[in-house]
């Protein structure tokens, strides 16, 4: 009787035991995962249970291995995941005009598209060009027709602590494909143009009325067009369209980088779809808290901005074609887009030896957008890039007022809606007059 006894005792123990490591090994499996739930908070000291839902160079700042990193009480507060649904007019589009969307075959290897009206190009992409197919959806993603946001703040610090700043206003301006409601689909200011980004420099003093005017156009075999007016000799220069790396208004960014994290073009670049991984971003943000750097640290947001969100999704490997690669700044560009939205919130950079260079984080900040709904991309962002290799940090925060469409008419008595000013080669003339 005991010893049948001690049997069913160590019957019993061995099956707890099992279940304690099913359970430990379900918990470790979930910390692998990277699950982060609502009510989570990541600090430097558990931030390796949570990597799955970090990008890679999220996971760098945190390991301390790079000159850019978070200090020891450094934290990330998870809150609920929000939905942004695709405006109505965009969806339509889509499923309209979507199945006339063909691949062209370029002679150097890359590919364009043609019968694009508007929505997603590749409702479903899928084949062997899925990655290339959800970069072009990315490129053509929905956002407001006019965003602007003409008190930005950027800041600049090198390897030994020294902070530069800058004041600048930027105007974009989608001309053709627009998909918001009450505004042509293809704008008659805009012939040909697809779309316009306007960047004036207001401070410094030595640096202001410094602008760049970029031209993209509806053709994506048609290079773009870039122009910079120089108030020292009061006049505007074009430049080389295969100037693509060099810095953006001075800062860390190259012209590839803004917009978002991929401003490249379609022609250009290969995509190849390396996973569907569930990814930190911020959408939500205390607004009385953004301008004030303090509530930063390395130019990352900190807990008084805003909690982050779990959110899926797409992993590019975007790299240029094999025939334009000689001489082109960047090995790879590993970027992280959102699946509901078509945003691009994180993009990790390799040189071309492929070694990882930086990282730079766009997080969008969702507002209303008038007669549309509310929207990632509006005229509120927090970017910032950390340069690992050359010790440089960058920051690009969008302070109040900011707009979307018919808010730019009137925004702080001034009207970004006037192209000619703002997205033509005729208004840099008038600046400084």
């Amino acid at each position: 009787m005991r010893n049948a006894l001690v049997r069913a005792l160590s019957v019993l123990l061995g099956a707890v035991l099992l279940m304690a490591l099913a359970l430990g090994g379900d918990a470790r499996a979930a910390g692998e995962e990277g699950l982060a739930p609502p009510g989570t908070v990541i600090t430097t000291k558990n931030w390796k249970q949570y990597k799955g839902v970090m990008e890679q160079g999220l996971q760098g700042l945190f390991s301390g291995d790079y000159f850019w990193k978070f200090p020891a009480d450094f934290r990330i507060e998870i809150g609920p995941t929000h939905n942004y649904p695709l405006p109505k007019l965009y969806q339509e589009y889509t499923e309209k005009y979507s199945k006339d969307v063909k691949i062209v075959d370029l002679p150097d290897g890359g590919h364009s598209i043609k019968g694009y009206v508007g929505g997603l190009a590749f409702a479903h992409p899928s084949g062997p060009l899925k990655g290339w197919e959800i970069l072009v959806n990315t490129w053509f993603e929905y956002v407001p027709h006019i965003t602007c946001a003409p008190n930005n703040h950027v800041f600049l610090r090198d390897r030994y602590g020294n902070l530069t700043t800058e004041v600048t206003t930027t105007v974009y301006r989608q001309f053709n494909f627009v998909s918001d409601p009450g505004v042509p689909n293809s704008d008659p200011d805009g012939k040909g143009l697809y779309y316009s980004e306007y960047t004036r420099v207001l401070a410094p003093e030595q640096s202001r009325y410094t602008t760049q005017l970029t031209l993209y156009y509806t053709d994506p075999t048609k290079s773009e067009d870039l122009f910079l007016f120089i108030p020292a000799l009061r006049r505007t220069l074009r430049l080389s369209a295969a100037s693509r790396c060099s810095p953006f208004v001075g800062t860390d960014w190259t012209q590839d980088d803004v917009k978002q994290l991929f401003n490249g073009g379609i022609v250009r670049f290969d995509a190849t779809l390396v996973g569907e991984p569930k990814i930190l971003a911020l959408t939500v943000a205390n607004e009385s808290a953004v301008s004030n750097m303090n509530n930063y640290s390395i130019f990352f947001p900190g807990p008084n901005i805003g909690k982050w969100e779990v959110r899926d999704s797409y992993l590019l490997d975007v790299r240029r074609i094999p025939s334009q690669r000689s001489g082109y700044c960047f090995g790879k560009r590993m970027l992280y887009v959102d699946q509901q939205q078509w945003t691009q919130f994180w993009a990790d950079l390799y040189d071309g030896n492929m070694k990882y260079w930086k990282s730079t984080s766009f997080q969008q900040i969702a507002h209303q957008v008038p007669g549309v709904g509310p929207v990632m991309y509006t005229g509120e962002y927090l970017v910032s890039l950390w340069d690992q290799q050359n010790s440089h940090a960058s920051a690009w925060i969008a302070n109040p007022p900011y707009g979307t469409n018919q808010q730019c008419a009137n925004l702080g008595g001034i009207n970004y809606t006037d192209a000619k000013l703002y997205s033509s080669v005729g208004g840099l003339s008038s600046i400084m007059q």
